[in-house]
């Protein structure tokens, strides 16, 4: 038997039991919503680990925390169980379009310059279904969604909170914005340190890149003189071409639209971003929550 033709040993069931754990943090409440028993539960983690070689969760004040590599896996399942419930769902899909409410919320840079286009396009595949759609800030996401106000919510920032649980959509690098004209315009990679003294837009410190931004700029040593904070980088991108000064930017989903005045160049050292969906932690995502997420993924170049 070839390499490639060899069957996994673990199976669905131990994958749904290392989800559900990773979600709800209880091997009682996993095998509530499983429809298993806690030993069952308890023999498929360990039938996973010993499989995988890998310890996948830490036991502390009674929950199960699961490690880097519980998490890495979990991502992975993403795109697994969202194409299961596809598959599950794809005869009632063909006979009638996905119906009842889906209730989204997103960042308002998010919100305008990426969403719509994605909302409408899975509106007209799904006429008999209603969307509300809330731009909400990114400190309030985490909480509606929590709270299942919102059934889904996207976001860049990395919420805290053990209501709500993320899966990825994208990562990117923070990338230099500097008007056209600039002297870094011709540059072809931007570092702290070619930064000093410029005028700086930044974003307020209620974004979560903030902190982040802020002691890299310290450790190098840089002063940066900030003439503009603003709250969205749609803005801060406006200012930079109005030559008011440069400004360090999530490419995600403007990049595309910074054309005219704006020159956008790497930035090192790395400043990671990532752009997940939000769901409850409380309760599985619906087969229509699910889909929209397959959609947008689709939708990525």
């Amino acid at each position: 038997m070839r390499a490639d033709e060899r069957r996994v040993g673990f199976t669905l069931r131990e994958l749904e039991v290392l989800r559900a754990l990773v979600e709800t943090g209880k091997a009682t409440t996993a095998a509530q919503r499983l429809g298993l028993s806690q030993p069952a539960v308890s023999r498929s983690l360990a039938q996973l680990e010993a499989e995988l070689g890998r310890t996948l969760f830490a036991r502390e004040k009674g929950r199960l925390v699961p490690t880097r590599e519980a998490l890495a896996v979990n991502e992975e399942l993403g795109t697994i169980f969202a194409a299961l419930a596809r598959i599950a769902d794809r005869s009632a899909t063909k006979r009638r379009s996905l119906t009842g409410t889906l209730r989204l919320a997103a960042p308002p840079t998010i919100a305008h310059r990426f969403l719509p286009s994605r909302i409408a396009q899975f509106t007209k595949d799904n006429p008999e279904l209603e969307v509300v759609f809330d731009v909400l800030s990114s400190d309030a996401l985490a909480t509606s969604v929590a709270e299942a106000t919102h059934d889904l919510a996207l976001t860049d920032n990395s919420p805290s909170h053990d209501g709500v649980r993320t899966e990825l959509l994208l990562a990117t690098q923070a990338v230099c914005a500097v008007p056209s004209r600039h002297r870094l315009a011709d540059w072809e990679v931007i570092r702290p340190e070619d930064l000093e003294g410029e005028p700086f837009i930044s974003l307020t410190r209620r974004h979560s890149a903030r902190a982040a931004m802020d002691r890299l700029f310290e450790r190098a040593g840089v002063r940066r003189r900030i003439v503009i904070e603003t709250a969205t980088s749609v803005s801060a991108a406006e200012f930079v071409r109005e030559g008011m000064g440069v400004a360090i930017l999530n490419p995600f989903p403007i990049a595309h639209q910074l054309v005219r005045g704006i020159e956008v160049k790497p930035f090192e050292p790395a400043i990671p971003y990532r752009t997940s969906f939000l769901l409850p932690a409380s309760k599985p995502a619906s087969p229509t929550t699910l889909a929209f997420m397959e959609a947008t993924r689709a939708s990525l170049p």
